[in-house]
């Protein structure tokens, strides 16, 4: 079923934030560490699991492992990478974070309502797990990603909403929008993508899953969010393929 990844993000966060809220001293920093470790070990996994998948296949002749779309690939991030890195997309996204956290900024006393409701929208949608776990759930009808994504927000919600209450739970909100428009989006797109595109998105898709993995267990290593251009490589690729080919 697609969108069901998006389903589950959104009952786990306010589950999460429900459970949070039973925490009002907040949880102590070393359990935030080990699940935020623990998720991450899980991402790595998933993004291995993922590029053995589209990289490695069998021959059926010779029987032999044949490897497939490795230097696109590695052009994909190179040039997706610097692409990224000239736009700088991270740190458009992180002007724009704090461009709406003073935009909203209340002047009431419900200054914890909105305080967690921003700030979990921005951690739960800001990211390249979002668009890389609605694109396996949309164009490939995988919800993997978004599942251990669901197990990450869960964590952070519970962290945030037994600090700044029940605007964390309302977070669930923006995320059920935001990710539910971008898996139809994927979805629509899908069927129109060929098999050898949808292989090598998958390819790239999974190299940037594994470092986000790498960013949970280590810390913030690698700049991912300016290297999701990559995804569109693989697509200019296809394009100029098929005009080549008529």
């Amino acid at each position: 079923m697609v969108g069901i990844g998006t389903i589950v993000n959104v009952v786990a966060v306010i589950a999460a934030s429900i459970i949070g809220m039973l925490f009002s001293g907040g949880l102590k920093e070393r359990f935030q560490e080990t699940m935020k470790k623990a998720c991450g070990l899980a991402v790595i996994f998933i993004g291995i699991s993922g590029v053995l998948e589209a990289a490695l296949s069998v021959n059926e002749i010779t029987n032999k492992i044949e490897t497939n779309g490795i230097m696109l690939m590695v052009f994909s991030i190179i040039i997706g990478g610097v692409i990224g890195e000239l736009i700088n997309i991270e740190g458009l996204l992180e002007r724009l974070g704090e461009k709406l956290k003073k935009t909203v900024k209340p002047r009431s006393g419900n200054s914890n309502f909105t305080e967690g409701f921003v700030s979990a929208s921005l951690i739960f949608c800001i990211g390249a797990m979002a668009i890389m776990g609605s694109f396996y759930d949309g164009a490939l009808h995988d919800p993997t990603t978004l599942f251990i994504k669901s197990i990450l927000d869960g964590v952070i919600s519970l962290v945030l909403a037994s600090n700044y209450g029940i605007g964390v739970a309302f977070s669930a909100l923006t995320v059920g929008i935001y990710q539910g428009l971008l898996t139809l989006f994927f979805a629509l797109g899908g069927g129109l993508m060929s098999a050898a595109l949808i292989t090598n998105l998958s390819l790239v898709g999974s190299v940037l899953i594994f470092a986000i993995g790498i960013n949970l267990v280590f810390g913030n290593k690698i700049k991912v969010g300016n290297m999701l251009p990559a995804l569109l490589i693989p697509v200019i690729y296809e394009l100029f393929s098929n005009t080549v080919i008529i």
